[in-house]
């Protein structure tokens, strides 16, 4: 069944990453803004159907205006996850751009990536994520900095929530809760030294995935004056902690 399961599936899926690629290439920079955040979240809502994942929403994400999601981190599919919500700029460590198709797609797709150990790279980051925000764009943060097996949270490095201190920028966290066959589940997590094609084989190879997004309360009004980073990381972290923690298998 795992065997029939993957051939069927992977081709499709590999010829929808090159029609993503090749969109990227020869579509975007004609497309104008609006028009490549609708093709990157029907991209993404397609390439979920073909892995076989379902998405499930609870709670009421920020539709409009510049939204801070911060997000704990399981998989590499959590970036497409969002998007089928909202299209979105992630914030991510460089060396996902190194990474065969998922980095191409990511740098094709407003990713911001972030060269951990360099003096000015958190400045560099936030200085575009100011840039997305004045857009009126949302982005993504994984505090994290890695992924997990998804039944627990990490520490939060809180960095990079100070450019989301202004007054008009909503900072929303997000909990992420995989299940497989109805019972949660670390299958699709993309954790240590596994390769993609060793996670894909083990996504493409089953049924029963899915994703719920926990879209919790916003972090302070727009009246308010934000806490100070530190304070922002620590009560999203325990916002989206409590979330993951319940109904484990």
């Amino acid at each position: 069944m795992r065997v029939a399961l993957f051939a069927l599936r992977a081709p499709v899926v590999a010829l929808w990453v090159l029609c993503g690629l090749l969109t990227i290439g020869l579509v975007f920079p004609w497309a104008g803004r609006s028009g490549r955040l609708g093709l990157k979240k029907h991209w993404s809502r397609v390439l979920l159907m073909l892995c076989g994942v379902r998405t499930r929403i609870q709670g009421d994400p920020v539709k409009t205006g510049p939204v801070l999601w911060a997000v704990n981190h399981v998989s590499w599919l959590d970036i497409f996850v969002l998007n089928v919500v909202r299209a979105t700029a992630f914030v991510a460590k460089q060396e996902i751009r190194h990474w065969p198709i998922i980095g191409w797609l990511a740098a094709g797709a407003d990713t911001i990536f972030i060269e951990r150990g360099y003096r000015h790279a958190v400045h560099r980051a936030g200085q575009a994520m100011k840039l997305r925000f004045s857009r009126n764009q949302p982005v993504g943060l994984f505090p994290e900095g890695t992924t997990s097996e998804g039944f627990d949270v990490l520490n939060f490095y809180g960095n990079l929530f100070e450019p989301a201190r202004e007054p008009d920028i909503a900072i929303q966290p997000v909990a992420l809760r995989y299940y497989h066959r109805g019972e949660r589940s670390a299958l699709p997590a993309f954790v240590g030294e596994e390769s993609l094609l060793q996670n894909l084989w083990r996504l493409l190879g089953t049924t029963g995935v899915s994703v719920e997004l926990v879209f919790l309360p916003l972090i302070g009004t727009p009246d308010q004056a934000k806490p100070p980073r530190a304070e922002l990381a620590s009560h999203a972290r325990q916002s989206i902690r409590e979330v993951v923690l319940v109904n484990q298998a």
